[in-house]
């Protein structure tokens, strides 16, 4: 009972923070990239206009929007490093590292999701990145915004879910520009659990006509 309350406890505690941050660092890129957000727009209003508003079905049919989102998730992971515990004593492939059994292991998720080896060119917003082939081409380590195997995020589809809803309406609604404040480069903060900017966010944000 003590292990399933505190499952349910980090179900919400660690998903609000995480999507926000995650809608906002999307928001920002779209802003940026307005061909982008332009295309995923229509995609929002073509598949609520074939569905009659939203849906669970209506979401997943949203393939670019996913390949958005995904592509934040890459660049703007929610934890910038995993930690873990081996549970068995492992040499790793390919070297002659053996990780005994007990030991503390960081795996440098931003680093990563940011090697240029694994993804060309990772400073840039290129959604398409996730398309299925792009996916298949690469080793399933090298894309971890929710960890992977039996420690994997309880609420990965949840907030995958929760994210994709908030950008749909935001996106079907309004257009988000870069204005003044609005920096062309983010700082991160360092140290921090959550990732995060040293700066503000701030955006135009206008009706869309």
């Amino acid at each position: 009972m003590s292990e399933a309350a505190a499952q349910a406890f980090v179900f919400y505690l660690a998903g609000f923070e995480t999507t926000s941050s995650t809608v906002t660092f999307c928001l920002y890129e779209l802003a940026l990239n307005q061909d982008i957000q332009k295309k995923t727009q229509e995609e929002i209003d073509r598949v609520l206009k074939k569905h009659g508003g939203i849906s669970y079905n209506a979401i997943n049919e949203m393939t670019y929007l996913q390949m958005v989102v995904y592509e934040t998730l890459r660049k703007y992971p929610p934890l910038p490093i995993l930690n873990r515990i081996c549970t068995k004593d492992i040499k790793l492939p390919n070297s002659n590292v053996v990780i005994p059994e007990g030991i503390a292991v960081l795996i440098p998720l931003f680093g990563i999701h940011r090697d240029p080896n694994i993804y060309p060119e990772p400073e840039k917003f290129i959604p398409e990145r996730f398309t299925e082939e792009q996916i298949r081409s690469r080793h399933q380590y090298t894309y971890l915004p929710f960890g992977e195997g039996p420690r994997i995020c309880i609420g990965m589809r949840f907030a995958l879910m929760q994210t994709k809803v908030a950008l749909m309406y935001a996106l079907n609604k309004f257009e988000f520009l870069p204005g003044p404040k609005t920096p062309r480069k983010l700082e991160l903060t360092v140290g921090t659990v959550i990732l995060n900017t040293k700066c503000d966010m701030y955006l135009q944000i206008q009706q869309r006509s």
